[in-house]
């Protein structure tokens, strides 16, 4: 609670203007106890995140255990810093609000750099973390995606599958994605024509 206290003096004595709404939302997560508290978490969803109130107030559910914005703060600045519009954040965050919990620098930051590693651009990051923000804040995504890309061909063929069928980046990939690759194969597709029935009919090739 202290260090929650000291963070928000910090950002009321750098900002040249408040609007009182801001204060008071403050005011409220600082002295809340839980029931209070998701008002709260509702408050700052809207107001910093951009959810509309219908979507804070079913989000801000997930996220009862927060005490201090300063991981919500810290992943925000991170997803701003990728590229994403305050729009792609709301929808973000609304679609998956424990994203808003992820580890900025154990976790996310070093799948930006393991990703940039198998050759996507910022954007194409940016895009992934959209397509499926779930995933994108666990380490073991990176293994998956250094499968699939080359079986893929591209990073916009891989991205077309994840948008109809994010079970790619799932728990099956050794025990179903990759025998049935195998099998596929066996009956003479190409890794290219596997891409094409996975973005087409995006259910058989992961179950």
């Amino acid at each position: 609670m202290l260090r929650l206290r000291t963070s928000t003096l910090a950002h009321l004595l750098s900002t040249s203007s408040v609007a009182s709404p801001y204060i008071s939302s403050l005011h409220r997560l600082l002295s809340a106890t839980a029931a209070p508290r998701i008002s709260a978490i509702g408050d700052y969803l809207v107001e910093t995140c951009g959810l509309t109130r219908a979507q804070a107030g079913k989000a801000s559910a997930k996220l009862s255990h927060l005490k201090s914005p300063s991981k919500p703060d810290a992943v925000l600045a991170f997803l701003a810093g990728l590229g994403l519009s305050s729009t792609d954040v709301a929808t973000l965050v609304a679609r998956y609000p424990e994203f808003l919990c992820a580890k900025v620098d154990k976790t996310l930051t070093r799948n930006v750099a393991d990703l940039a590693g198998l050759g996507l651009s910022r954007p194409e990051i940016a895009r992934l973390a959209s397509l499926d923000p779930e995933r994108f804040r666990n380490r073991v995504m990176i293994s998956k995606l250094r499968y699939y890309l080359p079986l893929f061909g591209s990073p916009e063929n891989l991205f077309r599958a994840l948008k109809h069928g994010s079970y790619l980046l799932g728990p099956n990939l050794e025990q179903v994605v990759m025998p049935n690759v195998v099998s596929l194969r066996e009956c003479g597709l190409s890794d290219c024509d596997i891409a094409k029935l996975c973005i087409n009919i995006p259910t058989d090739a992961g179950h």
